[in-house]
């Protein structure tokens, strides 16, 4: 078992290559920090190596593994190779999966692209189901206005807790819409998850606010979006802490109250047992 962490970062791949100079070096000071992490795979090789991470690392990483909707357009998900993943230790959710509408002007045959998503995301929903495993889900929508890829995963999760009742659960990552998205997922029992742009950006203010502190969960997504005051630079899990401090300050709220409360809920959601 662990101990209790100072922070956990949801969604991070120290599992890319922009970590493989220093990987280690970045472990070493998320352990300093007593920062707890979830590595994400993206495709068969990255949830591969987020799930062999999370095996060996001395403490605090875990691993979700899947496939994402647009990196490798050509990917499918394979279930053998997951449930052999799914054996490893510490492999606590599937994902990031989802739908991603951001590039359809690329594509010539929107209709099939969107069927592609779907089916996709859906092998993922029912891999996470049977393996009773929450969900990390990626969203883009075509034109925030519209919520459009938001609006097709909120009905396809909706479809799916009929038939499959609780085991459908989970967090929507990067969350970029507004506070009645948001209330559609908190009904379905999801949480959303919010980065670095919350630093240096008012558009999420609102939701972060209006939200059920317990439906709120931090993440870096790095090396992606550092936040206000390493803008520009590599992202880390140790920047988490940044994010947390924002969100309390949006909400007006004590921050040792809002950081404790993240941290309990990234353990509720993903139902890891620290050691307290």
């Amino acid at each position: 078992m662990e101990k209790l962490p100072r922070f956990f970062d949801i969604h991070a791949h120290v599992n890319d290559v922009a970590f493989d100079v220093d990987r280690n070096a970045v472990l070493s000071r998320m352990r300093e920090k007593n920062i707890f992490a979830i590595m994400v795979g993206t495709d068969h090789k990255t949830s591969q190596g987020a799930a062999m991470m999370a095996s060996f690392a001395d403490s605090g990483v875990y691993a979700s593994i899947g496939v994402h909707p647009i990196d490798d357009q050509g990917a499918l998900f394979r279930e053998p190779f997951f449930d052999d993943l799914v054996a490893f230790p510490r492999v606590v959710a599937v994902g990031e999966c989802g739908l991603d509408y951001s590039r359809l002007s690329d594509v010539t045959d929107v209709p099939t692209e969107k069927a592609r998503q779907r089916k996709l995301f859906e092998a993922q929903v029912d891999f996470a189901a049977e393996k009773n495993l929450p969900l990390m889900i990626h969203c883009r929508d075509s034109d925030k206005a519209l919520a459009d890829a938001h609006r097709d995963i909120i009905s396809i999760l909706a479809t799916k807790k009929k038939d499959k009742g609780e085991k459908v659960r989970g967090n929507i990552h990067f969350f970029a819409q507004n506070i009645d998205i948001a209330r559609e997922y908190f009904a379905l029992d999801f949480t959303i998850s919010f980065t670095g742009v919350i630093t240096f950006s008012r558009e999420y203010d609102e939701v972060i606010r209006m939200a059920p502190l317990d439906r709120i969960l931090s993440e870096t997504d790095c090396p992606y979006v550092a936040p206000i005051p390493y803008r520009g630079e590599r992202n880390e899990p140790v920047y988490v802490e940044e994010i947390v401090k924002k969100i309390a300050e949006i909400r007006n709220e004590d921050f040792e109250t809002v950081r404790a409360t993240l941290v309990q809920n990234a353990i509720r959601v993903f139902n890891i047992t620290p050691h307290i």
